[in-house]
């Protein structure tokens, strides 16, 4: 259990390429209510990148899925499953 740390948005890496939002859904619901699975896509080819965002209902609920999760096998890969890091703000993008 993470202690004093409030977390509703959880990282999950390592994943399969062959698995999709669903099926990570139904992993995590296992522990609670999952409110959003996103998966993040390569800009350029729109490919699946290995990782993505799960957000759960609870902190309660997620801090349990991290403590469980983390370093589980899922479809043979080993999940890196962490508290989401704030993103920091960048600069707009030049357009060409």
């Amino acid at each position: 259990m993470l202690i004093g740390v409030v977390v509703k948005q959880i990282y999950v890496g390592n994943i399969s390429y062959s698995k999709s939002e669903d099926d990570v859904q139904n992993l995590f619901e296992q522990y609670g209510e999952v409110l959003s699975v996103k998966f993040i896509k390569d800009r350029e080819s729109g490919r699946f990148r290995g990782f993505g965002f799960v957000e759960m209902a609870t902190p309660e609920c997620a801090a349990e899925a991290i403590s469980s999760l983390e370093g589980n096998e899922f479809d043979g890969r080993a999940l890196r499953v962490n508290p989401a890091k704030e993103r920091p703000p960048r600069p707009p993008r030049d357009s060409w």
